[in-house]
């Protein structure tokens, strides 16, 4: 019996001595609401002075996804604060346990803490609701144009705070919408986004949960349906058009000019000064209405290589040209859809 025991004081002893890093959770939220997302931060301290670092491996979790691979890392003294970023997707839910481990020339023993359960809260939104938790959730800019002879298309760019944007969806008075740019920084992140209502809708309004005030916060796009032809995920505020305005007058000018000269003159030689101008001005605002569509182009909802293709053409199209930008071309279907077609696909007559 005495034997059992000393062997057991000297295994306790020996990986007592053998253990290089100590660590906790440093702060753990009270509470969460489903679809939030949270932070968790650990505090660690390694015995080992030369290392290269920590790695965290996560197990015998429920109720969460874990949305980072590496930690945020702040040292302060000889404590590495680390922390994670989760997010609730359960009424359930517990904290994963943790395995810290060192990464250095020698094989150290790891450490591991038990994960605890979370208090979780679920919401009861009323139908507008964007599925958005955020510390703040920002309207960024937006734009309206015809989708077809029944719908309107809204193109926005959001700004979200402490929030997971890949949840972005309505469930209710939306035909078509889709995320067509994100990036993933959860603490500051922007999602381009659209949606595809029905004409009669004069404001297109839905509501997200702030997480900081604690309630449901109406967001509201009002319809005012934009004709331009150039729409984009890094610029949906109408184009500015001046500058072919301007080269319009001055070509206008000439033309008069011109004429009161001929009149003068009476040199017709100076009717070039008008012919010249004036197809010069037809070519600016008279736009080319014909276009071949290749068989099998995909048709996009908006001019983003990366963007929702809403139908692909089964023959060979001729159809109408609403505009064009950068490597897009605008056209309007056989249905009266609007759409935009890559340069590429286009053939020619």
């Amino acid at each position: 019996m005495l034997k059992l025991l000393f062997i057991t004081l000297v295994f306790s002893v020996t990986l007592f001595a053998n253990k290089v890093i100590y660590f906790n959770y440093d702060s753990t939220p009270q509470r969460v609401i489903k679809g939030e997302v949270f932070g968790i931060t650990l505090k660690a301290l390694s015995t080992v002075p030369y290392f290269d670092d920590i790695n965290y491996s996560f197990s015998n979790y429920s109720g969460i996804k874990i949305l980072d691979t590496s930690p945020q890392r702040e040292k302060v003294g000889k404590y590495y604060y680390d922390t994670f970023h989760m997010k609730a997707t359960a009424n359930y839910a517990r904290l994963p346990d943790i395995t810290a481990s060192l990464i250095a020339d020698e094989v150290y023993p790891s450490t591991t803490i038990k994960g605890t359960k979370l208090n979780v809260i679920t919401l009861n939104p009323k139908h507008n609701f964007s599925h958005i938790l955020a510390n703040n959730f920002e309207l960024l800019e937006y734009k309206t144009t015809s989708f077809d002879n029944t719908h309107n298309i809204v193109i926005f760019v959001a700004h979200g705070q402490n929030s997971d944007l890949h949840d972005l969806h309505f469930d209710y008075n939306v035909y078509k919408q889709g995320i067509e740019s994100i990036n993933d920084s959860y603490e500051d992140a922007k999602v381009t986004y659209f949606v595809v209502i029905n004409k009669q809708l004069e404001n297109f309004r839905f509501t997200y949960f702030n997480l900081l005030k604690n309630k449901f916060t109406t967001v509201i796009i009002p319809i005012v349906v934009d004709d331009d032809s150039v729409t984009t995920q890094s610029d949906l505020k109408p184009t500015d058009q001046s500058h072919e305005l301007i080269k319009v007058y001055i070509a206008s000018a000439i033309a008069l000019l011109a004429f009161f000269i001929i009149l003068w003159r009476k040199k017709y030689i100076y009717a070039i000064f008008i012919i010249v101008p004036l197809g010069y001005i037809a070519y600016i605002i008279v736009p080319d209405k014909n276009i071949c569509i290749q068989e099998g182009a995909n048709i996009y909802l908006l001019p983003v290589s990366n963007g929702t293709i809403f139908e692909v053409t089964q023959t060979q199209l001729h159809l109408t040209k609403e505009g064009s930008v950068k490597d897009f071309i605008k056209v309007k279907l056989q249905n009266n859809k609007i759409g935009w077609v890559k340069n590429e696909d286009t053939c020619t007559y």
